[in-house]
């Protein structure tokens, strides 16, 4: 008989683009009344890597990444999209912004081979999760470094996300160890 493994918990992770700091603010509030204490943060950054969000953030976007202290499984990624797209609609209605999305919730995951993001849009890279959700392997951690591919979005390829998501990669495995 074939032995099933159930997965290691992981360490779950959140990007946040916004029109501007006090948007990214509101969202890190919402998201840690929502889901527990915050662990790691990282700076704010300006978010320049495309102009795909120009419409709904403005030209003046910023980003910023953070991860809950508390470990999930895996499995708990598309209802927690589900989550954060309501979060967003709560944002919209409650910031005091000239756009009618200000906030941009982006959950996912970090194991320690990869960082994986959940969507709510099919492509030929990504793969379905249930829900009405898919999820795709964003960034891999290979050789002591983040490894992107093709479709990897434009601004994970950046080396300052690269340092933040092995800040929270080195926190994940230090959980683990704690707990086996």
């Amino acid at each position: 008989m074939w032995k099933l493994n159930s997965p290691k918990p992981v360490k779950f992770v959140i990007g946040i683009l916004a029109a501007d700091e006090a948007s990214c603010n509101a969202a890190v509030a919402a998201i840690e009344k929502k889901f527990g204490k915050i662990d790691l943060i990282s700076p704010l950054w300006t978010f320049t890597h495309t102009t795909y969000y120009k419409d709904e953030l403005g030209e003046n976007a910023v980003k910023q990444y953070l991860s809950i202290e508390k470990l999930i499984s895996p499995a708990r990624i598309a209802k927690i999209k589900h989550i954060t797209n309501r979060m967003e609609q709560k944002l919209a209605k409650k910031l005091d912004t000239q756009f009618a999305r200000p906030v941009n919730i982006d959950p996912g995951y970090i194991e320690t081979s990869k960082l994986v993001l959940a969507t709510t849009k099919n492509f030929s890279h990504r793969i379905y999760i249930g829900k009405k959700m898919w999820a795709e392997v964003t960034l891999s951690y290979v050789h002591g470094k983040w490894i992107s591919y093709e479709f990897t979005f434009p601004d994970h390829k950046d080396d300052r996300y690269h340092g933040f998501l092995s800040q929270v990669r080195e926190k994940l495995a230090a959980q683990l160890k704690e707990i086996n």
